[in-house]
């Protein structure tokens, strides 16, 4: 008889695996642009749409965006991955991030605070709600504006093609870039088109 593997028990944490890596850009002029790297992030509604994330209170950025109210979420690609670890362990307070990454801030449609240019995805977010949950406060925003990269949409069929920029995801301490597509969404419960019978 098969046995099932064999499950050991670890004390709570957050083990929730793997997750976005991205680039949390805010500040509400040049003189104080910052760039904070958050893993802690994720889609809250689709309608209205909103997501989150979580900040130590300790870090720069909890406190440029507690006062402006505004951010905007970076996706990555293993093209930034350097510059991408580089945000998470350097301070604003001593580094200009974008100087010091090549990174190029470019004006947001609807927020003040900067896009970066490099990123295929730049979603736009204004903070609705802030909740004290520990180490973290969670930043709940709404988000009403995204910038993509005209490279990754096809011209034809609009579709954003996100696979040809080489994304990123972060897994318990390590970046891998995300690799082949195994299914799309409801692959499972298709039903297959029947062959005509005299294609037998």
């Amino acid at each position: 008889m098969d046995t099932a593997p064999e499950k050991l028990s670890w004390k709570p944490g957050t083990m929730i695996y793997p997750l976005p890596a991205v680039m949390v850009s805010c500040g509400a002029s040049p003189e104080e642009y910052n760039i904070v790297t958050v893993a802690w992030t994720g889609t809250v509604c689709t309608n209205p749409p909103m997501c989150y994330i979580s900040l130590r209170p300790e870090r720069l950025s909890h406190r440029i965006i507690s006062r402006t109210g505004e951010f905007v979420i970076n996706l990555t690609t293993q093209s930034l991955a350097r510059a991408t670890d580089w945000c998470g362990v350097r301070s604003g307070r001593d580094h200009d991030k974008f100087a010091e990454m090549g990174l190029t801030p470019v004006a947001a449609r609807v927020v003040q605070a900067p896009a970066i240019a490099e990123a295929p995805v730049s979603i736009e977010c204004r903070v609705r709600q802030v909740l004290s949950l520990g180490s973290h406060d969670m930043f709940l925003a709404d988000v009403v504006n995204v910038l993509v990269d005209a490279r990754y949409v096809d011209g034809r069929s609009g579709r954003l093609d996100l696979e040809r920029a080489g994304m990123m995801a972060y897994c318990h301490g390590e970046y891998f870039r995300l690799g082949d597509v195994i299914g799309h969404f409801g692959w499972s419960v298709r039903k297959r088109k029947k062959r005509p019978s005299w294609g037998r």
